[in-house]
């Protein structure tokens, strides 16, 4: 393949039995039909889930929304996550990700808010932020707000018994890490769990807010700056600096609204189990399968994998 040629990546979910030759060939013929668009012989990155197609546009340019929509139209209710990239730098020097909802699968936030009693009241709040539909500082203020009062042996019941780290988290850091890549976990939760979910999974460094504590109880107070989608963003452009590296050596991924301006800027930007508005921008999204995809994104094969 040349240099600079688009790599279709298609996956799906172990077991699902749907990435065969006859469905790929289909696919093929629905491309060439649909946007004059050919497929080189496929790559398998591991077999029956992950598949490489180089493509080849008759046009000269590919014309990546057409054989998007096309693609979309192909797989309708099929369980295929898929990425278009360029066949150089897919290999990201940088990961920047999101934790809540993303690393883990949970918002911690909504799992303090179970330790008070009041889970289903921030839970909405949190829910409407994360879909952009209210500002996020605002909302974290409301919420820490609500939770004045309580003991901080309730955070660590939190992170002993309700948090879960998303399947193929730790596979994803400790892979790119492994080959040379930055990992860096930042949220706009709190760094009484980045700090800990960080060592479990691997990544490098932390950014997130840091809740106000006195007498071993919460004030209901973040300690500012709060750190959100402008923050995130920061984080990003400030990690390429400090590494040298240019935005297209880049992955970021999320699932809420303040993860979008991250998204938007780097080389690869997934929307993982995501809201619809960060679905909608990102240049991949990952529904069907887990955090594994990221890296069959960027080509590596599952015998490359550094399961954990």
């Amino acid at each position: 393949m040349t240099a600079s040629q688009k790599i279709l990546t298609l996956i799906t979910p172990e077991k699902s039995s749907i990435l065969t030759s006859e469905t790929l060939s289909e696919l093929a013929t629905t491309l060439k039909t649909t946007t004059g668009t050919t497929t080189d012989a496929p790559i398998w990155l591991a077999e029956a889930v992950a598949v490489d197609l180089p493509l080849t546009s008759n046009a000269g340019e590919l014309e990546e929304t057409a054989i998007t929509e096309s693609l979309k139209g192909w797989i309708k209710d099929r369980p295929i996550d898929f990425a278009i990239t360029a066949s150089d730098k897919r290999r990201k020097k940088l990961l920047i990700s999101d934790m809540d909802s993303t690393i883990i699968q949970e918002e911690c936030i909504d799992e303090i808010a179970f330790m008070a009693g009041i889970k289903p009241r921030i839970a909405g709040i949190t829910e409407r932020a994360m879909r952009g539909e209210i500002e996020f500082d605002d909302a974290l203020r409301e919420r820490v707000g609500l939770l004045k009062g309580l003991e901080t042996t309730a955070l660590e019941t939190v992170i002993k018994e309700r948090l879960n780290i998303s399947p193929g988290a730790r596979t994803l850091v400790r892979t790119m890490a492994a080959n040379g890549a930055y990992c860096a976990l930042v949220s706009g939760g709190f760094t009484f769990f980045t700090d800990r979910i960080a060592k479990l999974t691997g990544f490098h460094t932390t950014q997130a807010n840091q809740l106000e504590i006195k007498d071993d109880k919460l004030t209901g107070n973040v300690i500012p700056p709060i750190l959100g989608s402008a923050a995130k963003k920061h984080a990003l452009e400030s990690y390429l600096t400090e590494k040298g590296l240019e935005a297209e050596s880049s992955l970021a991924v999320g699932d809420g609204a303040n993860d979008l301006e991250m998204i938007r800027i780097a080389g690869l930007g997934v929307a993982y189990r995501a809201k619809p508005i960060v679905a909608a921008e990102a240049k991949a999204a990952v529904t069907h399968t887990d955090l594994t995809s990221l890296l069959y994104m960027q080509g590596y094969r599952k015998s490359e994998f550094i399961e954990t």
